[in-house]
């Protein structure tokens, strides 16, 4: 079970996507697996094949158990899907020692339902993808031509809406859906098959339980580190000069908005003070592996979730928009996997959409350091003894006294204030 949060102590595995005897790819989505906040995609670490299932569907497990075991395609002794470590990086699985005898290719699951569909022989594709993986693209250049006959188009199910329909006893295919996803509403909509009365099962309140588990990890973070409070006004004047060049030839769904180039200026100032980039552990300060950006997204039922922005430093502008779109749209539908969960090095909250001047947030434990951001407001400036109106944005930092002080949190507040006032640098 991996973990997936710093308040994270066990999950229930809601669904298996994968049986034994079947061949997975690093990267493939194996399993669904069910939070305190949300359903999670929960993707392999490793290649091979599945030896056995080692946690049933259903069952609540601590984080670090093992869910399956997984042997390489040549018969090499199985060995456990590896934890996910906080922080880390997903382990490089070791290549296979050569062997002269044939060895099975390397296919994902959807890989080979796509294969199936097709009609294609996956003994004769041959494979592009690394260590002799097969590809969708594969299997698609080896596609037979073959009449097109008309069916309908299959909608994406959200993890709990399959988990509900599953419940009610409601046939997926029957279900209409307005944009292409089922959701919980579209399974309640659709009246159940006939069952026979079975007990009753305890109704779980998903909103009261992922409030229940950020107080606790707020709790523990005003418990357990000494914080300090430091904030500052930024003349958004350039920024916003900036983004008009940039929407001027945009599409309206793709626009930037002023948040995407205040979590770029974050990372970036991140980067410049190591300090306040990463973890506060039993043995002191521990610092990240690059900046890992996280991005504090509430949920329509309350509670909050953090995906994760890896590679914020090196994203541009419009790139970064993308991203924040893509990341909220699917933590707020429950379709967020495993990886863009592992824990962040620092913190971004952004209220400024709900009109909120400032922000002094909690940090979230074992991170050292959250950035707040309020909303762009224009406001009385005086520059070089002249007053007139500028769009003005508060950025507040909350940060781990035992880790640093005063001084370094006061530095990096100055780095994001010139990175948002100063002409974009390469």
């Amino acid at each position: 079970m991996p973990s997936l949060g710093a308040d994270m102590d066990e999950g229930t595995v809601i669904e298996w996507l994968v049986k034994p005897g079947d061949t997975v790819a690093r990267g493939d989505v194996v399993a669904v697996v069910d939070t305190a906040k949300s359903a999670v995609d929960v993707e392999c670490f490793d290649s091979g094949v599945i030896e056995d299932i080692l946690v049933p569907e259903g069952k609540t497990v601590p984080v670090g158990t093992p869910l399956a075991t997984i042997g390489t395609a040549d018969g090499a002794q199985p060995k456990p899907v590896p934890e996910q470590k906080q922080g880390a990086p997903a382990p490089v699985p070791a290549a296979p020692a050569p062997t002269p005898k044939p060895r099975p290719p390397v296919v994902g699951p959807m890989v080979r339902k796509l294969a199936a569909e097709l009609g294609v022989d996956l003994t004769t594709v041959h494979d592009t993808g690394r260590s002799g993986a097969i590809t969708r693209a594969d299997v698609q250049r080896d596609a037979r031509p073959r009449p097109v006959a008309p069916r309908p188009a299959r909608a994406a199910v959200t993890p709990y809406a399959r988990r509900l329909a599953k419940e009610l006893g409601v046939d997926l295919t029957h279900v209409s859906t307005r944009d292409g996803v089922v959701r919980a509403a579209d399974v309640r909509a659709v009246k159940p098959a006939p069952q026979a009365e079975k007990p009753a099962t305890p109704v779980v309140d998903r909103a009261a339980t992922t409030r229940l588990a950020t107080a606790k990890l707020m709790a523990r973070s005003k418990r357990e580190i000494p914080h300090y409070y430091l904030s500052t006004t930024i003349d958004m004047t350039t920024a916003m000069a900036r983004l008009a060049e940039l929407n001027r030839d945009l599409p309206v769904e793709r626009r930037v908005l002023p948040v995407a180039l205040v979590l770029r200026a974050c990372a970036r100032a991140a980067e410049k003070v190591p300090q306040l980039n990463g973890f506060w552990n039993s043995d002191g300060f521990e610092p990240g592996d690059g900046v890992r950006l996280g991005m504090a997204v509430s949920l329509r039922g309350g509670g909050l979730i953090v995906p994760v922005i890896a590679d914020a430093t090196s994203l541009g502008p419009v790139e970064m928009m993308d991203r924040v779109r893509d990341l909220v749209t699917r933590a707020r539908g429950g379709r967020l996997r495993g990886s863009e969960l592992t824990e962040a090095t620092i913190t971004v909250t952004n209220l400024g959409d709900r009109g909120v001047e400032s922000v002094f947030g909690v940090i979230h434990p074992p991170q050292v350091a959250l950035v707040g951001v309020g909303k762009v407001l224009e406001r009385p400036w005086a520059v070089d003894g002249l007053l007139g109106v500028r769009p003005v944005v508060t950025v507040t930092l909350s940060a781990d006294h035992r880790a640093t002080d005063g001084h370094t949190g006061a530095r990096y507040l100055e780095i994001v204030e010139k990175l948002l006032t100063t002409p974009e640098e390469p």
